[in-house]
C-alpha cells in the first residue's frame, strides 16, 4: 500500500490538490483498519464530502482503490515467487 506521501503525490497529479487531511485520516495507525473498511465507504465518503467537497470524497474512495491495487500487486508477486520456487524444486526452468 502506498505511503501517505505517495497518496498525496498521486492526489496532486490527479486533482492538483494534496488532500493530506484525507490521507492522514485514513491511514491513522490507531484507526487504520476501521477506516479502510469498504462496508463503511458511503458513510466515510459523506463525511469528506460535507467537510471538503465532492472531490475530497472521491479521493477517499480512490485512496481505498489505490491501497487495494497495492495489496493485489503484492499478492501477485508473492504467488509468482511461490510458483517459481516450486518449479525450481521440480527442476523446471521458467521460460
Amino acid at each position: 500500500m502506498p505511503s501517505i506521501e505517495k497518496h498525496i503525490e498521486i492526489s496532486i497529479r490527479r486533482t492538483g490538490k494534496p488532500y493530506r487531511e484525507v490521507h492522514e485520516w485514513i491511514d491513522d495507525p490507531q484507526h487504520k483498519n476501521e477506516r479502510h473498511d469498504i462496508t463503511r465507504v458511503l458513510e466515510f465518503s459523506r463525511i469528506f464530502e460535507e467537510k471538503y467537497g465532492e472531490e475530497a470524497a472521491r479521493e477517499y474512495v480512490q485512496h481505498l482503490a489505490d491501497d487495494l491495487n497495492g495489496k493485489f500487486n503484492h499478492l501477485i508477486e508473492d504467488v509468482q515467487a511461490l510458483v517459481d520456487t516450486t518449479l525450481a524444486y521440480f527442476g523446471a526452468k521458467k521460460q
